[in-house]
């Protein structure tokens, strides 16, 4: 069965998001990969991207949501077709790059998320 294997990452709203991450990087030590971004790294090699984006992104989805959960998959044709037979809104843009593939859906309580499917190996 197609389905999510665990958190690829976590994004936020911010009014300054370089600045933010640097606090949070003072702060907590989290790594800084990028001026807006992060990658955790755990044990058994998994990551975890935490990132901050504008305050007016659109990326999050419309409206205020103040934060985005990336959902690591392992076939996002899979789940996608999954939430679409669940009734889902699901965003028909899919993004491929060298660190995997993307789509977008949004919940029953309006919320947009993000699946991730890694390339193989990682």
């Amino acid at each position: 069965m197609v389905r999510a294997t665990g958190v690829g990452g976590v994004f936020l709203r911010a009014t300054d998001p370089a600045r933010l991450h640097r606090w949070y990087a003072d702060v907590l030590d989290l790594p800084v990969d990028g001026s807006d971004y992060g990658i955790m790294r755990s044990e058994g090699g998994e990551t975890l991207t935490w990132a901050f984006f504008p305050a007016d992104t659109e990326y999050l989805g419309p409206g205020r949501q103040a934060a985005m959960i990336n959902y690591r998959v392992d076939d996002l044709d899979g789940v996608l077709k999954r939430l679409r037979e669940a009734g889902a809104a699901v965003d028909d843009h899919i993004e491929q790059h060298e660190y995997g593939r993307f789509g977008w859906a949004v919940d029953p309580e309006g919320n947009r998320f993000e699946l991730w499917q890694p390339p193989p190996g990682h």
